[in-house]
């Protein structure tokens, strides 16, 4: 007959090793070394991120900067950006004795077609219009929208009588455009008047020459012989 081993001397062997498991490691103390060289991997890792914030910033800044320049339709440059690459065009001729000229394009018959198809129509019209132009200057020549129908042209190294010629050149452009809104085929045209740069012009100045030569120009436009009479 097999003996019973006592219940006693068992559950005190469970509860001996039940307090050394329950018993706490003791917390293992840093050097200062260690703790160094946790401090410079936390503040690697802070100057990571805060270099990914910054490029985040500086990417957002630029498209802002990008959007307030430019024309929101036609995504040419804005009077503001045209302005300010004109007043830059004028000191660099001042400096280097360069030449220039300021074309600005007014769009004849866009009001009427706004108003009989809607501005969606126009808008069409204008886009365009832009990529016309935009065909016949060269990629250092910059063009720009000033505001509803105007835009603004800045040619580079071209005498007075080049400048009358591409102005010329740029109304049959736009009077060879036409449009099918409703279906009715429309056309527009432009009027566009010019201001050469030298050394002692002034942005405002030739701007308002620009301006009013296209106004001379428009009233010209109203005497041709095809008989289409710009607003």
């Amino acid at each position: 007959m097999k003996k019973k081993i006592g219940t006693a001397p068992r559950k005190a062997a469970k509860r001996r090793k039940g307090a050394a498991a329950n018993r706490k490691t003791p917390p293992q103390r840093l050097t200062p070394a260690s703790r160094r060289s946790t401090a410079a991997a936390e503040a690697k890792a802070e100057i990571r991120r805060l270099r990914t914030r910054l490029a985040l910033a500086l990417a957002r800044i630029e498209q802002l900067e990008a959007s307030a320049d430019t024309d929101f339709l036609l995504e040419i440059p804005n009077r503001r950006a045209f302005e300010r690459e004109l007043n830059r065009s004028i000191a660099y001729i001042r400096r280097y004795h360069a030449s220039g000229a300021l074309i600005m394009l007014d769009v004849d018959r866009l009001k009427p077609i706004n108003d009989a198809f809607g501005h969606a129509a126009g808008d069409q019209v204008l886009k365009a219009i832009a990529v016309a132009l935009s065909r016949q200057i060269r990629s250092s020549d910059v063009i720009g929208r000033l505001g509803g129908d105007e835009f603004a042209l800045l040619l580079w190294n071209l005498t007075e009588t080049d400048a009358h010629a591409k102005a010329a050149e740029l109304e049959q452009a736009v009077d060879g455009l036409t449009f099918v809104f409703g279906g009715h085929t429309v056309a527009t045209g432009a009027s566009a008047g010019v201001a050469v740069l030298g050394a002692h012009c002034e942005a405002g100045r030739v701007l308002e020459q620009a301006d009013a030569a296209m106004y001379v120009r428009k009233a010209q436009r109203r005497h041709e012989a095809r008989g289409t009479i710009p607003p």
